[in-house]
C-alpha cells in the first residue's frame, strides 16, 4: 500500500452459507481450528482482526466485580492466539447489547447512570485486556447510540461525547506508550456530525463505516475527502465496507478499491477486507473451522494437540507466564476421608476395606489409618489451616461407612452425618466452599463381603447413599464429585490387587468394576438432576485421573498411536462414555476384541457392554470435568501378547524420562508441561459438544517422611510449574479451567505407603497423639499465589482503612483523685462476694464491632537483630552480655518474623482476628535513634506487614516503643536524658507520616511503669540501672512528657487527614485488700493502684499531675529522709495542661491479682517500692502459671475494669494485653491457656454487660511463643508453638488458638444449648425423693444391742476421719423419727430413701442373733413414712458392714455372698409387706475401690490395690444377684415390689475434645466407673474394654492371668438381668486425659486416665464435686444407649458446702434447678426412661471421711445445739417448688398454681450466743468457764498457774485439727 508498512488490513468472522459465523464472539468456546484459520488470514496479508467485545456477556449484571469469568478467559485467549500467529487485534468495546440488568434499571443512553456504568465497563476491559491490544474503538456505531437520545437535546449528546473523551484520556493515562490509539465508529455519510464530534471529544483516528459502489468509485473518493475535512485531517480507518453493484470480476473490484486507498491525500490507515476477501476463492484454505457440534475431522484429537505442541523448543515449553487467573478462580486444597479422619470406630462407623487392609498389616510398617490425622475430632483444626491458606474451596470425601456403616440406608449413623454437618458448616462460616467427593476408595467392608464393585447391586446402594448425601448436605454443598480417581479403584483394587480389596483379576473384575462405577455415577447424577437440582442449584461431576502420554519416539507413528491408546485406556475408559457417546472408546473396544481373537485360550480382557438405554442415560451425566493429574509418561508401541492389564491389552509400554525430577513416589515424576497438553486434549476430545468447565481436582507430589518436613522446596517448584501450565492452558489455549486443587491439605495415610509419603501442605507429626499440623513452606507459597491470584508481577493495591477520628478525642479535665479514691467503692461492691457469686459464669456477647486481637512485640519476634542496617537496641546489648537469662537466650533470631511476614499473616488469617497489635523497632527504622540514620529496608519490612494486614482487613494496632531503645540513645542517657523526648517525637512523627495511611490505632509506650521501675529502679531490665529511689521517677516524668508530645504531634499534623487514635498502654495488676472492712487496708489497695496505674494514668486521663496519694507518700518519705524536696518530680502548670487529656482511649495490660496489706516500710534505701508502704502476696486460691507470682486470678480483671471506669470517667477501654505463660513442656495441648482465656474473657464480658464498663476491644497475648524477656524461651505465651530448635522455626497452632477463634466467631460466650432451661413436666407418678444413709444420720452407735460396723471402727481409728469426727451420735435420727418425717413432709417428697444398718439388725452379721430392737426402729420409721403418705425406699447396704464379718475378711471372703442373702431375706420377710422399693447395695464402686483400694473409706485397706478391689467388686455383684433372685423368686409375687442396685458414676468428657486419646481416656473413665458394675448386670459380664485392658496389663507384668476375676458362664447368666430399674447416683463431671502408669498394677493404672475439672465450673464444699449440669443429661443418655434404656431412678444427686454457716444456700438452689432441668431434658427430649429423682441429702450429716466439714443437707443440723435441731435452708423451698410443679412450668404462660407457696413449718432459729471475752469469740458457756477460771486464779496464784497450764494442754488437744489425706476421687469422701 504505497509503502505503508503499518497499513491495517482488517478481517472478521466470515459468512458461511449465508450465516455469519460467530465463533469468535465468546458466547461459545473458541473452536479447535481457530489457530489454523488465523494462520490462513495471516498468509493472505491480513494484519488485524476485529474483536467485538460483548458488554452483556462480560458483565451480565453490569458490575465489574461480577464478571462472567469464562467469557473473560475466552477473550483473553482469543487475543493471545491472534498475537501468536502475528495478527493484531482491533478491539471494539461496544457494538451489541447493553446488559439487561442495566437497561431495566437505568433505561437507555440518556441515563447518566448508564454512562457511568459504561465508563466502569471500559475501565474493566482496559484492566483485563489493555495490555493485549494497541488499537481500540469505543463504540462501533455512535449513530445508533445517538439515535436513542431525545431529538434536539444537545446536552445528552454532549454527555455521550464527554464519556468518549473520558475513556480516551483514561486509556492513554493507563497506556502512555507510543503506537496505541483509540477511536469511535461513525458512518461516512454523517459529515456534519463528524465536525461536532471533533469539537467535543478526542480520538486518535476516525473509524468509519462506508458504502462502496463499484459503478462509481469517484463517489467513494469524494466521501472520504469530506470525512477528512470534517475531522480535521484525522487518520481514517475504513472499519466496515458494504459493496453495491459489483458484478464483475472480484479481482477487478479489488484493483479499483486499491486505487482509492492508495491516494495519500486521504490519510487512510487501513480498511476492512471482509466483503472483498469473503468473496474470493477459498480453495486453498488448509484447515476448515469445524462446526461446534459437528465431527472433529479427519485427524484425531491427540494428533491435533500433539501437532500444536510438537514444535515447541524446551525453552518455549517451559517459558513462564506471568499472568493472573480470573477474578473468580477457585483455589482449593483437598483431603480424603480414610487418609485423614481417623476415628475408625467412632460414632458407630462401619469397617471399610482400608480398615481391613491396615489391620492385616498390609501397609508400610504395619501402619493403620485408625487415628490418621484425627480429623474426625479436629474439624476446627483443619478449617484453621484452610483460613490460613486463604483458599476459597475445600474438597473432601465422605466416608460411606461413616454414614451407612453397612453400606445401606437402614444402618444410618447420625453421628457420622453430624460430623460432616459440622465440617460443612465450619467451612461456610470461614468463607470456604465445600466440594464433596462421595466415594474416594473407602468402600464399606460389609459391601465388599458381597463382592463390592463387582456386584451389580452396588449401583442401587450407591445411588441411595448419594441421594441421602444430597438430601442431607445439598443445601450447603454446591459441587459434588461422585468418584475420585475411579481408575485407581479398578486398576489397583480389582486389577493388580495393590489396594484393597486386593482382588487380582484384570481379566474380568477390573472391567466389571469400571462398568458398575460408571453406572453408579450416572444414577447419582440423575438422582441429583431429577430430585435436587431445581432446589439446590448445584453441580455434579466426576474426578478422573490421568497421566499425560507422549510418544517415546516422536518420529514413529506407532508410538504416537500407542500414546493415544494409553490415554484411552486410562482416561477414555471413564470419560468417553460420560462425555462423548455413552460408550467405551472405539480404541479400547477394538483392542479388547482383537486380543480376544488373538488369545482364544487365555482371554486377557472381558469388556462388558452398555445397552442402548444405558448409553443414552450415561451420556452427558456430568456438569463438569474433574481432573486429577500428577505426572506424565513416555509411551512406545509394543506387543502385549495375551497378558492382562492395560499395557498387555493396549499394546504399549510406559516409561519416564530420566531427566524428569523424581519424587518420593515411584510413579510421580515432575513433567509440568503435560498438564497443559492434557487440558488441551480434554478440551478437544471430550468437551466439544459438552460445554462444561474443567476442574483440576487433584495435583500434588509426595516427599519422604524422613528429613526436613518443613522446607519442602521440591513441592514448591512442582506446584509453581504445574499451576503455571494450567494458566497457560487458560490464557494461551482457551481451555476453560475454573479450579485448581492442591493435594493435599496435610500429610495423611497414603494407602500401602502408610505415613512414609507425605503429600501435605501441612506437616502432621504422627508420632504425637496431638497430631499437630504445621504449615510447610509450600503452604506459605500457595497462600502467596492465592493472594496474587496467579503470577502477575503487578502489585496488588489495597484500599487504606478510613480513619474515623478526625477530631481529637482528648479526655476532658477531671478533678484529682481523693485519698482513697472514689473508685474504692469497687472494693465495697465486689470484695464481699461469695465464691459462688464471684465464679458464676456469664453467658453473653460483646457488641458488634468489638475488636478482637492478638499481640506481639518487635524484639520478642522479629529477630534479624543486625539485618539490613539495623543497629543494636538496649535489649540486644543486654542479652549479648547477660548470663541471667535461661540458656543465655537472646532475640537475635527469635521467631525470625523479619523474614517471615507471610508466615505471621497466615496465623492471623487463620485466627480471624480483627486487630493485630505489634511494635516498631526504633533501631530498625532509625538505627542510631535519629532520622538522619533512616534505614529504608526496615521501613519496607513494616510496609509489607501493614499492607498484608490491611489486605486481610486486620486493623494494625502499633506500639511505637516497646522497651527496645536504640543503644546509641542509651549511650546518651536514655530516658533519663530529657533530650530523648524530642528525639522520640521525631521518630513518632516519621512513623505517623509513613505508616499513618494504614495505621489508625497508635500506642506511644507499652507499660511505662515497667520501663521506669524494672529498667531504672530494680535494674532487672535493660538498661539495668539500679537507682530505685530517684531514677524511676525521673524516667517516668520524661516518658509522660514524651507521650504527650507525640500525642500533640499526631493531633496537630495528622489527625485530620488520617483519623486515627493515639493512646498509651498502661499495666496494672488488680489488688485486693487483705480485709476490705479495715479502712487502712482499703487505702493500701487504692494506694497500690495509684502507684502502679495512677502514676501514668492520673496525669494523662485526669489533671495532668500525679495522684495525691503518690505525691503525699513520696513527699512525706522524702522529708523523713531529710531531703530538701520530694523525689517525685513536679509538673509546672503549662506541662500539666500539655499532658492532660493526651489519650483517645484507655489501653490496659493485665495479667494477675495480688493481695495487699498495709505496712510501714523502711526509709533506707530510698525506693519506689518502700514509698508505697504496703506488702503484696499472691492470691493463694487461684491456679499458678509458669511465671512466678503471676497466678491466674480471672475475677481481678472485672474489678480492675470497673475501677478504671469509676476512676477515669468511664473511658473507652481496650484490653491491650492479657495472657498466660506455660512451660516449654506444654507444646500443643495447652488446656491451661484455654481455661485462662475462658475465665478472663468472661470477666471482661461481665464488666461490659453487667457493670456497664465501656470495653471496646480485647487483645490476647500472644500470637506465638517468642523471646519472653528475662525468661528467655523457657516459657511461652503464644497461641502458636514455635520450635526454636528447628531452623525453619515452624509455627504450629495450639489448642488455645482454636478456642480463641471460636470466641472471636461467637463474639463472646453465647448461651450454649446445654445451659438453656427447658420448661415442661415429668410424668404424673414421677418419684420425688430425698436420701440419707444409716451411719451418716442415725447415731445410737451402741444403742439397744447394735453391733459394731466397719465405720465405727474406722471412725474411732486416729487420722482416719477429719477433725476426729464420728457417727456415734451423727444426727441422732435413731431417736428423731418424728422430726425427720416432718422435714420430709415439708419437702413434699413422695418417697424417702434410707438405708438399714446391717449391724443394728444383725450385730454379728448373721441371722444367728437378730436384734429386734434394731428392727423395731425401722418398723417405726416405715410406719411413720406411710402415715405421712411417703413411700420408703430402702437400701440394704450403704457401707456399714458388721465388723464381725470384716474380721473374717468381709467382702473379700466369698462366704459373704450367702450372709448378705440371709440378711436380705430377713429384711424382706420383716419389712417387705410395707416396702415396695429396694436397693441391694449402694455404690459398689466406692466399696470396692475407695474402701479396699485407696483405703480412704472403711475398712481402710490399701495394700493390695491391684487385686483386692476387683475381688471385692466381684463378690458385691454376686451378692447383689443373689439378693435380687431371692426377692424375685420368694417375695415378688406377694409383695409386688421392685429391687435393683444403685451404681454411681461421674460423667467424663475429654480434656481436649479435639484429641482422640483424651476421648479414649474419657471413655475408659466411664467404662471403668459405671461400666464396672453396670455391664455385668445389664449386659452380662464385664465389658470387653475392661477385661482386655486388665488382662493385657496383668500379663505384661508377668502375672499368669488377669487380675480381674472371671465369671463362669453360669455366673454371667445369674448376674445378668438382676434389675428392675437402674439406680443411679450422680454428682459431677470430670475432664479426662491419658496417664501412663508404666507397670504399676492397680485400678488407676488400668484405667490409664487422669481427671481435672474445668476452671469455670462452680465449686462446692467437696474438692471433687464441681457443678457441671450438662454431664447429667449426657450420662443418662449413655445409660439409655449402653444398657438398653432401662427404667432409671436417680437415687442420689446433690451438692455440699463447707465453712461458715449460711442458710441462704444459693449454690444448692442453683445446683438443683440446673441438674433437675437436665434430667427433664433427658426425659422429654431424649426419651430416657426416668422414673424418679432423689436429692442428696435430707440433712447435713457425717460425710464419711470428711466428717461434718462437708454439708450436703437441704436442712442444716445445728451441732452446737444438744438437740441437734434441723433448720430449713433456702434450697428447701426451691426443691419443694420443683416437686409441687413436677418440673418447670413455662414462665411465659404466667404464674403457675404450683408456685403458690404453702405455709412452712417453723424451726427454732439459730441463736448466735457468742460473746467477746478477753479478745476471744466464745460461747456464753465458754465465757462463763473462762470467767470462773480467771477468778480462781486471782485467789490461789500458785494453784492458778498449775491449773492454767493444764487447761492450756487440754485446750490444745481439744482444738487440734488433724489433717486427713483425702483421695481426690469423685465420691462423697
Amino acid at each position: 500500500m504505497n509503502g505503508k508498512e503499518d497499513f491495517m488490513l482488517l478481517a472478521e468472522p466470515l459468512k458461511n452459507k449465508g450465516n455469519v459465523y460467530d465463533a469468535f464472539g465468546c458466547s461459545e468456546p473458541i473452536p479447535p481450528g481457530s489457530r489454523q484459520h488465523f494462520e490462513y488470514l495471516k498468509s493472505r496479508g491480513v494484519t488485524h482482526f476485529k474483536v467485538l467485545l460483548s458488554w452483556d456477556q462480560l458483565l451480565p449484571t453490569g458490575l465489574p466485580s461480577q464478571p462472567q469469568q469464562a467469557v473473560v478467559t475466552c477473550y483473553r485467549s482469543l487475543l493471545r492466539q491472534l498475537q501468536r500467529v502475528g495478527l493484531q487485534p482491533l478491539v471494539i468495546l461496544h457494538g451489541s447489547t447493553v446488559p439487561d440488568a442495566l437497561r431495566s434499571r437505568y433505561g437507555g443512553w440518556e441515563s447518566h447512570e448508564l454512562l457511568d456504568m459504561f465508563q466502569q465497563y471500559a475501565e474493566f476491559v482496559f484492566q483485563e485486556f489493555g495490555a493485549l491490544a494497541h488499537s481500540w474503538v469505543t463504540l462501533r456505531d455512535l449513530d445508533s447510540v445517538l439515535l436513542e437520545l431525545k431529538s434536539g437535546d444537545a446536552s445528552l449528546v454532549k454527555n455521550v461525547l464527554r464519556l468518549n473523551m473520558n475513556i480516551y484520556r483514561l486509556y492513554h493515562q493507563w497506556f502512555p506508550e507510543k503506537g496505541r490509539r483509540i477511536s469511535v465508529g461513525l458512518k461516512a455519510t454523517d459529515v456534519a456530525l463528524i465536525s461536532e464530534i471533533k469539537a467535543s471529544t478526542t480520538m486518535d483516528f476516525l473509524s468509519v463505516h462506508i458504502e462502496y459502489n463499484c459503478a462509481s468509485t469517484s463517489n467513494f473518493a469524494e466521501e472520504l475527502r469530506a470525512v477528512k475535512m470534517a475531522s480535521g485531517n484525522l487518520p481514517i480507518l475504513i472499519y466496515n465496507t458494504t459493496l453495491h453493484d459489483c458484478s464483475y470480476s472480484h479481482y477487478q473490484l479489488l484493483g479499483n478499491f486499491l486505487q482509492v486507498l492508495n491516494n495519500n491525500d486521504l490519510n487512510i490507515i487501513g480498511c476492512d477486507m471482509k466483503d472483498i476477501f469473503g468473496e474470493l476463492d477459498m480453495q486453498d484454505v488448509r484447515v476448515s473451522i469445524p462446526d461446534q457440534k459437528g465431527p472433529v475431522g479427519s485427524r484425531n484429537s491427540y494428533q491435533s494437540v500433539w501437532d500444536e505442541f510438537e514444535t515447541q523448543t524446551t525453552i518455549e515449553r517451559d517459558l513462564f507466564l506471568k499472568e493472573s487467573f480470573p477474578a473468580d478462580f477457585q483455589w482449593a486444597t483437598s483431603s480424603e476421608s480414610f487418609k485423614v479422619e481417623g476415628g475408625w470406630a467412632e460414632g458407630g462407623k462401619g469397617e471399610t476395606i482400608w480398615d481391613r487392609f491396615g489391620h492385616k498389616g498390609l501397609a508400610f510398617a504395619n501402619q493403620t489409618a485408625d487415628l490418621a490425622c484425627d480429623s474426625f475430632h479436629k474439624v476446627d483444626y483443619d478449617v484453621y489451616l484452610l483460613r490460613g491458606l486463604n483458599v476459597n474451596t475445600y474438597q473432601f470425601s465422605i466416608s460411606w461407612a461413616r454414614i451407612f456403616p453397612s453400606g445401606h440406608r437402614n444402618s444410618q449413623s447420625e453421628q457420622g452425618a453430624l460430623y460432616y454437618d459440622k465440617l460443612i458448616n465450619a467451612l461456610i462460616e470461614s468463607g470456604v466452599q465445600p466440594v464433596v467427593t462421595l466415594y474416594h476408595w473407602d468402600l464399606p467392608q460389609a459391601l465388599q463381603d458381597y463382592g463390592g464393585w463387582t456386584n451389580t447391586s452396588i449401583v442401587e446402594a450407591f445411588k441411595d447413599y448419594a441421594d441421602f448425601c444430597f438430601s442431607r448436605f445439598g443445601d450447603r454443598v454446591k459441587t459434588w464429585n461422585t468418584f475420585s480417581s475411579p481408575w485407581v479403584v479398578s486398576h489397583a483394587g480389582y486389577g493388580t490387587g495393590e489396594h484393597p480389596p486386593g482382588v487380582k483379576d484384570y481379566v474380568v473384575a477390573s472391567y466389571q468394576v469400571t462398568h458398575n462405577i460408571i453406572k453408579s455415577h450416572t444414577e447419582a447424577w440423575h438422582v441429583y438432576n431429577d430430585k435436587h437440582r431445581t432446589k439446590q442449584g448445584g453441580k455434579v461431576g466426576i474426578a478422573l485421573n490421568s497421566d499425560w502420554a507422549e510418544p517415546r519416539n516422536v518420529s514413529r507413528p506407532e508410538d504416537m498411536a500407542a500414546a493415544d491408546r494409553y490415554l484411552q485406556f486410562m482416561l477414555g475408559w471413564f470419560a468417553h462414555p460420560i462425555f462423548v457417546d455413552g460408550d467405551y472408546p472405539a480404541t479400547l473396544k477394538t483392542q479388547v476384541e482383537e486380543k480376544r481373537k488373538e488369545c482364544p485360550h487365555s482371554e486377557p480382557a472381558r469388556l462388558p457392554a452398555f445397552t442402548p438405554e444405558e448409553k443414552k442415560r450415561i451420556l452427558g451425566a456430568a456438569d463438569f470435568f474433574g481432573l486429577n493429574h500428577y505426572t506424565s509418561r513416555l509411551v512406545n508401541s509394543s506387543d502385549g501378547g495375551c497378558t492382562p492389564g492395560p499395557q498387555g491389552v493396549g499394546d504399549f509400554q510406559a516409561h519416564v524420562d530420566p531427566s524428569w525430577s523424581s519424587t518420593a513416589s515411584d510413579w510421580i515424576y515432575s513433567a509440568p508441561w503435560g498438564l497443559r497438553r492434557l487440558l488441551k486434549y480434554i478440551s478437544t476430545e471430550y468437551l466439544k459438544g459438552t460445554k462444561v468447565p474443567i476442574y483440576i481436582t487433584g495435583n500434588g507430589m509426595p516427599t519422604e517422611h524422613s528429613g526436613d518436613p518443613f522446607n519442602d522446596t521440591s513441592r514448591i517448584l512442582y506446584m509453581e510449574s504445574y499451576m503455571n501450565e494450567a494458566l497457560k492452558a487458560m490464557h494461551l489455549d482457551g481451555v476453560n479451567v475454573q479450579r485448581f486443587t492442591v493435594q493435599s491439605l496435610m500429610d495423611g495415610f497414603e494407602g500401602p505407603q502408610g505415613y512414609s509419603q507425605q503429600f501435605g501442605l501441612h506437616h502432621v507429626d504422627f508420632d504425637l497423639p496431638d497430631r499437630p499440623r504445621t504449615p510447610k513452606q509450600s503452604a506459605y507459597f500457595y497462600s502467596q499465589i492465592i493472594e496474587k491470584n496467579g503470577f502477575a508481577s503487578k502489585k496488588q493495591m489495597f484500599n487504606s482503612p478510613e480513619g474515623q477520628n478526625v477530631r481529637s478525642n482528648r479526655f476532658s479535665p477531671m478533678s484529682p483523685s481523693t485519698v482513697p479514691s472514689q473508685a474504692s467503692n469497687v472494693w465495697k461492691k465486689f470484695s464481699n462476694q461469695n465464691k459462688f457469686e464471684r465464679k458464676l459464669y456469664h453467658y453473653g456477647s460483646f457488641p458488634q464491632g468489638f475488636s478482637w486481637g492478638v499481640s506481639s512485640s518487635a524484639y520478642q519476634i522479629e529477630g534479624g537483630w543486625n539485618a539490613d542496617g539495623k543497629m543494636p537496641s538496649i535489649w540486644d546489648t543486654f542479652t549479648h552480655n547477660s548470663t541471667s537469662i535461661p540458656g543465655n537466650a537472646d532475640g537475635n533470631v527469635s521467631c525470625d518474623s523479619y523474614h517471615r511476614v507471610d508466615e505471621d499473616l497466615y496465623m492471623l488469617r487463620a485466627l480471624r482476628v480483627k486487630s493485630y497489635r505489634f511494635s516498631l523497632s526504633w533501631s530498625r527504622i532509625f538505627p542510631d535513634g535519629r532520622h538522619t540514620s533512616l534505614n529504608q529496608k526496615g521501613v519496607d519490612y513494616y510496609n509489607r506487614l501493614l499492607d498484608g494486614l490491611v489486605a486481610y482487613n486486620i486493623t494494625p494496632m502499633v506500639t511505637l516503643y516497646y522497651w527496645d531503645l536504640p543503644q546509641a540513645l542509651q549511650d546518651l542517657g536514655g530516658w533519663e536524658n530529657a533530650d530523648t523526648i524530642n528525639i522520640f517525637n521525631e521518630f513518632c512523627d516519621f512513623c505517623f507520616s509513613t505508616f499513618g495511611d494504614r495505621v489508625k490505632f497508635w500506642m506511644t509506650f507499652n507499660q511505662p511503669q515497667t520501663i521506669a521501675w524494672s529498667g531504672y529502679g530494680l535494674g532487672q531490665f535493660p538498661p539495668n540501672v539500679k537507682n530505685p529511689g530517684t531514677a524511676p521517677y525521673r524516667v517516668a516524668h520524661n516518658l509522660i512528657k514524651a507521650h504527650a508530645k507525640a500525642y500533640h504531634t499526631y493531633d496537630d499534623k495528622y489527625r485530620k487527614s488520617q483519623g486515627g487514635l493515639v493512646s498509651i498502654a498502661l499495666n496494672a495488676d488488680w489488688v485486693e485488700p487483705k480485709d476490705v472492712n479495715v479502712p487502712r487496708e482499703l487505702m493500701a489497695a487504692d494506694r497500690a493502684l495509684q502507684f502502679q496505674l495512677g502514676w501514668f494514668a492520673h496525669p494523662i486521663f485526669k489533671n495532668g499531675d500525679y495522684p495525691d496519694a503518690m505525691k503525699w507518700q513520696v513527699g512525706n518519705k522524702s522529708e523523713l529522709q531529710t531531703l530538701s524536696e520530694s523525689r517525685l518530680p513536679s509538673f509546672n502548670e503549662e506541662e500539666k495542661s500539655f499532658i492532660r487529656g493526651t489519650a483517645d482511649v484507655f489501653c490496659i495490660n493485665h495479667y494477675t491479682t495480688k493481695i495487699v496489706h498495709h505496712a510501714t516500710l523502711r526509709l533506707t534505701p530510698e525506693s519506689y517500692e518502700y514509698d508505697r508502704d504496703l506488702s503484696e502476696t499472691e492470691e493463694g486460691d487461684s491456679p499458678t502459671t509458669a511465671i512466678k507470682n503471676q497466678r491466674a486470678v480471672a475475677w481481678g480483671l472485672r474489678r480492675l475494669l470497673s475501677w478504671i471506669k469509676e476512676e477515669y470517667g468511664d473511658p473507652e477501654i481496650y484490653i491491650t494485653e492479657n495472657g498466660v505463660a506455660t512451660d516449654t513442656k506444654t507444646t500443643y495441648d495447652d488446656s491451661a491457656r484455654v481455661f485462662y482465656y475462658k475465665t478472663y474473657v468472661d470477666e471482661a464480658l461481665k464488666a461490659h454487660n453487667l457493670d456497664g464498663v465501656n470495653v471496646k476491644g480485647y487483645i490476647a497475648t500472644s500470637l506465638m511463643d517468642s523471646f519472653e524477656w528475662l525468661n528467655g524461651y523457657k516459657v511461652g505465651f503464644g497461641f502458636h508453638h514455635v520450635d526454636f530448635t528447628n531452623p525453619n522455626l515452624p509455627r504450629t497452632p495450639k489448642y488455645s488458638a482454636h478456642f480463641y477463634y471460636q470466641v472471636i466467631k461467637n463474639n463472646g460466650f453465647p448461651m450454649p444449648e446445654d445451659e438453656k432451661m427447658i420448661y415442661g413436666h415429668f410424668c404424673k407418678d414421677f418419684i420425688w425423693s430425698t436420701a440419707t444413709a444409716s451411719y451418716q444420720i442415725e447415731g445410737g452407735w451402741r444403742a439397744d444391742g447394735k453391733g459394731l460396723s466397719i465405720w465405727d471402727t474406722f471412725a474411732h481409728t486416729p487420722l482416719r476421719v477429719f477433725n476426729d469426727d464420728n457417727g456415734d451420735i451423727a444426727c441422732d435420727s435413731y431417736n428423731k423419727i418424728e422430726e425427720d418425717v416432718a422435714l420430709l413432709k415439708q419437702l413434699k417428697v413422695t418417697h424417702y430413701r434410707f438405708s438399714i444398718s446391717w449391724p443394728r439388725v444383725l450385730p454379728d452379721g448373721t441371722t444367728k442373733q437378730i436384734n429386734e430392737a434394731g428392727l423395731n426402729y425401722y418398723h417405726r420409721l416405715v410406719d411413720a413414712l406411710l402415715a405421712a403418705n411417703i413411700q420408703p425406699h430402702i437400701t440394704l447396704y450403704h457401707w456399714d458392714l458388721p465388723q464381725a464379718l470384716q474380721n473374717t475378711k468381709g467382702w473379700e471372703n466369698e462366704t459373704i455372698i450367702d450372709k448378705f442373702r440371709d440378711y436380705a431375706d430377713l429384711i424382706f420377710s420383716r419389712l417387705g409387706h410395707k416396702v415396695k422399693f429396694w436397693i441391694t447395695i449402694n455404690e459398689p464402686y466406692n466399696i470396692a475401690n475407695v474402701g479396699h483400694g485407696y483405703g480412704a473409706a472403711a475398712p481402710g485397706i490399701s495394700f493390695r490395690p491391684g487385686t483386692l478391689p476387683y475381688i471385692v467388686g466381684h463378690n458385691l455383684l454376686k451378692a447383689h444377684a443373689e439378693a435380687w433372685h431371692l426377692y424375685n423368686d420368694k417375695y415378688r409375687a406377694k409383695q409386688k415390689g421392685i429391687i435393683s442396685i444403685t451404681i454411681n458414676s461421674d460423667w467424663s468428657e475429654p480434656r481436649n475434645p479435639h484429641k482422640q486419646e483424651d476421648i479414649d481416656a474419657a471413655r475408659r473413665v466411664v467404662e471403668f466407673y459405671i461400666g464396672w458394675f453396670a455391664h455385668p448386670i445389664f449386659n452380662g459380664d464385664y465389658s470387653d474394654m475392661m477385661k482386655t485392658i486388665v488382662r493385657e496389663r496383668s500379663l505384661a507384668y508377668g502375672l499368669p492371668k488377669s487380675r480381674l476375676p472371671e465369671f463362669s458362664p453360669e455366673e454371667i447368666k445369674r448376674v445378668k438381668g438382676t434389675y428392675d430399674y437402674f439406680g443411679f447416683n450422680h454428682y459431677t463431671t470430670v475432664l479426662a486425659f491419658p496417664v501412663d502408669y508404666g507397670k504399676l498394677q492397680h485400678y488407676d493404672a488400668d484405667r490409664g486416665a487422669g481427671t481435672i475439672a474445668d476452671r469455670t465450673w462452680l465449686d462446692s464444699g467437696s474438692s471433687w464435686l464441681k457443678v457441671s449440669p450438662f454431664g447429667f443429661r449426657r450420662i443418662l443418655n449413655f445409660i439409655k444407649e449402653e444398657y438398653g434404656n432401662p427404667p432409671i431412678i436417680i437415687t442420689e444427686n446433690g451438692i455440699s458446702e463447707r465453712g461458715p454457716i449460711d442458710l441462704n444456700d444459693v449454690h444448692r438452689s442453683y445446683y438443683y434447678e440446673k441438674y433437675i432441668n437436665q434430667v427433664l431434658k433427658a426425659y422429654l427430649l431424649d426419651d430416657v426412661n426416668i422414673l424418679g429423682y432423689t436429692a442428696w441429702s435430707l440433712m447435713d450429716n457425717l460425710e464419711w471421711a470428711t466428717g461434718f466439714s462437708e454439708r450436703f443437707g437441704l436442712f442444716y443440723v445445728n451441732r452446737s445445739d444438744p438437740k441437734l435441731s434441723r433448720v430449713a435452708k433456702t434450697s428447701v423451698a426451691v426443691y419443694s417448688n420443683i416437686i409441687s410443679c413436677n418440673g418447670f412450668p413455662d414462665p411465659s404462660s404466667g404464674p403457675h398454681e404450683c408456685l403458690n407457696p404453702e405455709p412452712e413449718g417453723t424451726s427454732a432459729p439459730i441463736i448466735d450466743d457468742t460473746v467477746i471475752f478477753l479478745g476471744m469469740k466464745l460461747s456464753a458457756t465458754e465465757a462463763e468457764v473462762g470467767l470462773n477460771t480467771t477468778f480462781a486464779l486471782l485467789i490461789v496464784a500458785v494453784l492458778g498457774v498449775v491449773c492454767s497450764s493444764l487447761l492450756i494442754v487440754m485446750a490444745r488437744k481439744k482444738n487440734k485439727k488433724i489433717s486427713v489425706n483425702t483421695v481426690d476421687m469423685k465420691m462423697k469422701f
